[in-house]
């Protein structure tokens, strides 16, 4: 069996069942179907490990190219302030 690759975030207990009650409730009131907790489990460990890390992996660059210009407009507003001699 091949080996999972880690998780890139970790729930607490009480937001990860409250994320396996959103998923069977999604897919009772979208596809009809009746997932156990099991399966909920087992949807939210896959999103968890193959798809948050895109989302993750953008928010950083989002954060990124945020302090990026924020910096940029501290360093214009330290030159304003510059004194001449």
């Amino acid at each position: 069996m091949a080996r999972k690759k880690p998780p890139i975030l970790s729930l607490t207990p009480e937001q990860e069942s409250e994320a396996n009650r959103k998923i069977q409730r999604f897919m009772e009131e979208r596809f009809e179907l009746d997932l156990g907790s099991f399966e909920a489990a087992e949807i939210l460990d896959l999103f968890t490990r193959e798809i948050a890390p895109h989302y993750y992996n953008r928010a950083i660059f989002d954060v990124q190219a945020h302090l990026k210009e924020r910096f940029e407009s501290i360093e214009s507003d330290l030159w304003a302030l510059e004194k001449s001699s």
